[in-house]
């Protein structure tokens, strides 16, 4: 077991910033407890696992007509401004995690990105590899959105026996609604409800 680790979802222009291609409402009003979890865990050496959506046009997920469910506009392509990660959350010298499988020898480190063509985390093979590797004792998790990609990788943790905090103020969703019904599932299967000054503390 390694302790705490950071999770940190999706943390990039198209998702955070006003003129992002999906932009979460909000997301741009917590960046700076996203910057607070980030510094205080590299200050602690605490490992800071990033996920970050990898897309190409042609990926199952793009649509010029979205269902917004299964389907989305084009956002993260790659390349582009929008896939970037935002200046909060930025990554020193992450190990570059794709879709291939990597040798264990790679999963050591202190940050790791993780791309993705989906927006469960756990669609990338090599993420199950990586939880396992590091094996933390809890997985603090932050970011957008709270009622997608957010709850599709709380729930993965769950499912996987991990234990979860989630920090609600360094976090936002999409659908108010959608939202609360995560928030409630989550509490039930015993996700603790922290705030990044917490972290902070208990980190430092």
């Amino acid at each position: 077991m390694s302790g705490t680790i950071l999770w940190d979802v999706d943390t990039q222009v198209d998702f955070v910033l006003p003129d992002g291609k999906l932009y979460v409402p909000g997301a741009e009003q917590v960046a700076p407890a996203m910057r607070l979890l980030v510094e205080a865990a590299r200050a602690t050496g605490v490992v800071h696992v990033a996920s970050a959506d990898d897309h190409e046009l042609t990926d199952a997920e793009i649509s010029e007509q979205p269902d917004f469910q299964t389907t989305y506009p084009p956002h993260c392509l790659r390349g582009t401004r929008g896939a970037r990660k935002v200046d909060e959350t930025e990554q020193e010298d992450p190990v570059p995690i794709g879709l291939e499988l990597l040798p264990d020898r790679y999963f050591r480190g202190r940050e790791f990105l993780i791309l993705k063509k989906n927006f469960d985390v756990f669609t990338n093979p090599n993420t199950d590899r990586l939880l396992a590797a590091l094996d933390p004792d809890e997985i603090v998790v932050f970011g957008v959105a709270t009622d997608v990609c957010d709850d599709a990788a709380i729930r993965g943790f769950l499912d996987r026996g991990r234990p979860v905090r989630f920090v609600e103020d360094a976090a936002r969703g999409l659908d108010e609604g959608r939202v609360a019904a995560c928030i409630a599932a989550w509490r039930e299967r015993g996700v603790e409800f922290t705030t990044a000054d917490e972290i902070a503390r208990s980190l430092g």
